[in-house]
């Protein structure tokens, strides 16, 4: 705990690796002990950055299912193609951000974009998990494709930083993405030396996970590339000093208080709720891609 004025630091926490398909070098700091803190969001998966090598057979993840919750993608580097069984199709690059809302459920494919693959480079993305309250867990499936040009963006006071406003409002400033629940996603781009103080409400959840950098908090509690920090509830204020040039995502949100039911690639709110929605996969009721029929 940080004894310098702002909100109060709970945790900084270093993410697990590990290998998601046959195409993502994936870090992650959540799920883990501190859900209940940074509800609504459920998984923090950073992939890279890696390289990628040259092939005519894109790398990613095999179909697999999902009911009950969202997932957000917010690119830094590469290109990623996607496609569900509810019928979207797509790809996205540097700077987009696709915020897919899984509903009543489908089947989903993840894979490098086609022409990246065969040209290689370097891959490096976050996915993020969002719950969402109980009366929209089966909303019909829904895609927020986000160009990256159409993402409003707030600079610092002093100059030297750009925060980028995916989801809610943050200094007047609206973001592009609808939500199920209130909720502030921000992108956060500081040069070295930038001194500057986030302000959010105080009784929202909020976590920082750190991209890339080096940044002092309240100006003595360090965090680097890869840490994710967890706050608490005492304070609007955080303050930022970018000891390199450091790239952030703010998480912050409402709580949902409802209970939480999960296995997988399922988020509902009763362990009934869970055996339904893997009876419903099972049997097809999620759809089937065309090669699968």
């Amino acid at each position: 705990m940080t004894t310098s004025t702002g909100r109060r630091i709970f945790q900084v926490i270093d993410g697990n690796k590990k290998f998601v398909g046959d195409g993502f070098d994936v870090t992650s700091p959540m799920p883990g002990p501190r859900i209940r803190q940074l509800s609504p969001y459920l998984l923090i998966d950073h992939t890279g950055p890696m390289p990628v090598a040259p092939t005519d057979a894109p790398l990613g993840t095999p179909p697999h299912p999902h009911r009950g919750f969202e997932t957000v993608t917010v690119m830094y580097e590469g290109y990623l193609a996607h496609r569900d069984t509810a019928g979207h199709t797509g790809s996205l690059g540097p700077s987009d951000v696709q915020w897919m809302t899984a509903g009543a459920g489908l089947l989903h494919e993840e894979r490098h974009e086609k022409e990246f693959a065969k040209q290689g480079g370097t891959l490096e993305l976050l996915q993020l998990w969002v719950n969402v309250p109980k009366k929209d867990k089966l909303a019909p499936p829904r895609y927020q494709n986000i160009v990256g040009a159409s993402i409003p963006a707030v600079t610092t006071p002093d100059g030297l930083g750009r925060i980028r406003v995916i989801a809610g409002t943050y200094e007047g400033t609206t973001g592009p993405a609808e939500t199920f629940s209130p909720i502030t996603l921000l992108d956060v781009h500081l040069q070295q030396g930038n001194h500057t103080t986030l302000r959010l409400p105080a009784d929202y959840n909020v976590g920082i996970y750190v991209v890339k950098g080096d940044i002092l908090l309240h100006g003595d509690r360090a965090a680097a590339t890869k840490q994710l920090v967890v706050f608490g509830w005492d304070s609007p204020d955080i303050h930022l000093t970018a000891t390199t040039d450091a790239v952030l995502l703010v998480l912050a949100g409402a709580p949902i208080e409802e209970p939480l039911a999960t296995y997988g690639p399922f988020v509902m709110n009763t362990n009934q709720e869970l055996v339904q929605a893997i009876a419903d996969f099972e049997s097809g009721g999620m759809g089937t891609f065309p090669e699968d029929e």
